[in-house]
C-alpha cells in the first residue's frame, strides 16, 4: 500500500508541476479573484452590513460558494478532460507505463492532481469567505458543511473529466463529453424536473366567491355563491427526487439552514432548499378562495382559509435528499475512474483503430 501511494505521489507531483508551469493558470486565478471581489463589494453595498439583525454575511457567503462551484464546474472539465488521452496523443503515456508505475496509480494520480488544481479556486476565495463569515448571519456548521460539500463536488467533476479522458480516445471529445455530463447534472436535472411535473398533472377544483361587496374599511360585507372551476395542477412532487443529483441543489440541501426571527431563510442556501422542499408537497385537490373568510377580513392570509407555512416549518416537515444525490454522484465518479483504468491498462488485448501506442 505504501508503494502504491508513493507511485500516486509521483504522478501528482509531475501533473502539478506541468500545470503551474505556464502563466495561463495564474491569469485565470487573477480573473477569478477580481470577479469575486466585484461580487462581494456589490453584495455588501446592496444588502448593507449594519443591520440590527445582520443577514448580509450569510447571503454574501452563500453567493461566493456558489460562484466558486460555478467556476469550478466550468474549468475542471478542461483541466482533467484530456489528462490521459492527451498524454497518449503526445506519446508520453507509454513512457510512463513502461516504468514501475501501474495504471491505477496513473489514473488516481491524475485525478488527485486535477482535484488539487480545482482547489485553487476555493483557496483564492478564502479571504472573501472569511470577510462574509465575520459579518454574521451564518452558523459555524453551515460554513464547514458548505466548504466540505463544495470540495466534494469539485472532486466529482474532476473524476468525471479524468475518467472520460481514459475511456474516450480523443481529447476534444472527452472534454466535450465531460461538459455534457456536468450539464446533465446541473441543467438536465432541472429540465427533467420541470417537464416531468408539467406532463404529470392531476385534477384540481377551485372555488371562488363572486359579487363581493366591501365597506369603507375594505372588509367584505356580503358574498354571492362561489364559482367552481376545474383545472389541472402540475405534479412536481412526483419528480423532486430528480433534483437530488443537481450539484447546486445538493449543496443547498446539505447545508444547515439559518432562519431569522420570523422563520425566513437568511442566505441563498436556504432559499434554494425551501424551493426544492416545497416541490415535495402535492397540490391540494380542492382550493377555496373565500373573500368573506376570516383571513380575508384580517389580512393575515390569502382568503383560502389556510395559513401558509414559514420556510422553517416547510423545511422541518419535508425530507432531505442530498445524501442519496451524493451517493449517486460518487458512484458515477467511481465508475468513470474504473472505466479509465480498464481502458488504459497494459498490455492491451485489443486497441481501437487509430489508437497511438507511443
Amino acid at each position: 500500500m505504501k508503494d502504491f501511494f508513493a507511485g500516486v505521489g509521483v504522478i501528482v507531483s509531475l501533473e502539478l508541476r506541468q500545470r503551474v508551469r505556464g502563466r495561463a493558470w495564474y491569469v485565470l486565478l487573477g480573473v477569478f479573484v477580481a470577479l469575486i471581489a466585484i461580487v462581494t463589494i456589490l453584495l455588501s453595498i446592496a444588502l448593507g452590513t449594519n443591520q440590527a439583525e445582520s443577514t448580509s454575511g450569510g447571503a454574501i457567503f452563500s453567493t461566493i460558494i456558489y460562484f466558486v462551484l460555478l467556476l469550478g464546474t466550468l474549468v475542471a472539465p478542461a483541466l482533467g478532460g484530456n489528462a490521459i488521452n492527451g498524454d497518449r496523443d503526445a506519446g508520453t503515456l507509454a513512457t510512463t507505463q513502461i516504468t514501475l508505475i501501474t495504471t491505477g496509480q496513473i489514473v488516481i494520480g491524475k485525478f488527485l492532481a486535477a482535484w488539487i488544481t480545482a482547489f485553487g479556486f476555493l483557496a483564492v476565495s478564502v479571504p472573501f469567505l472569511i470577510y462574509a463569515s465575520l459579518l454574521g448571519g451564518l452558523s459555524g456548521g453551515a460554513i464547514v458543511v458548505s466548504i466540505l460539500v463544495l470540495a466534494v463536488e469539485l472532486g466529482v467533476v474532476s473524476a468525471l473529466g479524468v475518467g472520460l479522458s481514459g475511456v474516450l480516445n480523443r481529447p476534444l471529445f472527452s472534454i466535450v463529453a465531460t461538459y455534457l455530463a456536468v450539464a446533465a447534472l446541473s441543467i438536465g436535472t432541472l429540465i427533467a424536473f420541470a417537464l416531468g411535473g408539467l406532463v404529470m398533472q392531476s385534477e384540481q377544483t377551485i372555488t371562488t366567491t363572486a359579487g363581493v361587496t366591501f365597506d369603507e374599511n375594505g372588509r367584505a360585507t356580503s358574498c354571492a355563491p362561489g364559482d367552481v372551476q376545474f383545472t389541472k395542477a402540475p405534479r412536481f412532487d412526483y419528480f423532486w427526487g430528480v433534483l437530488v443529483t443537481n450539484p447546486y441543489v445538493l449543496l443547498a440541501d446539505a447545508v444547515p439552514t439559518n432562519f431569522d426571527s420570523r422563520g425566513n431563510v437568511t442566505d441563498l442556501f436556504g432559499g434554494i432548499k425551501a424551493g426544492v422542499r416545497m416541490a415535495q408537497i402535492a397540490p391540494p385537490a380542492t382550493v377555496t378562495y373565500d373573500a368573506c373568510g376570516a383571513d380575508a377580513n384580517n389580512g393575515s392570509g390569502s382568503g383560502s382559509g389556510t395559513a401558509y407555512p414559514t420556510a422553517q416549518e416547510l423545511i422541518a416537515s419535508t425530507v432531505p435528499g442530498w445524501a442519496v444525490g451524493l451517493l449517486i454522484q460518487l458512484g458515477l465518479a467511481a465508475a468513470a475512474l474504473a472505466g479509465a483504468v480498464a481502458r488504459t491498462r497494459t498490455p492491451a488485448g485489443r486497441l481501437s483503430r487509430g489508437s497511438r501506442i507511443a
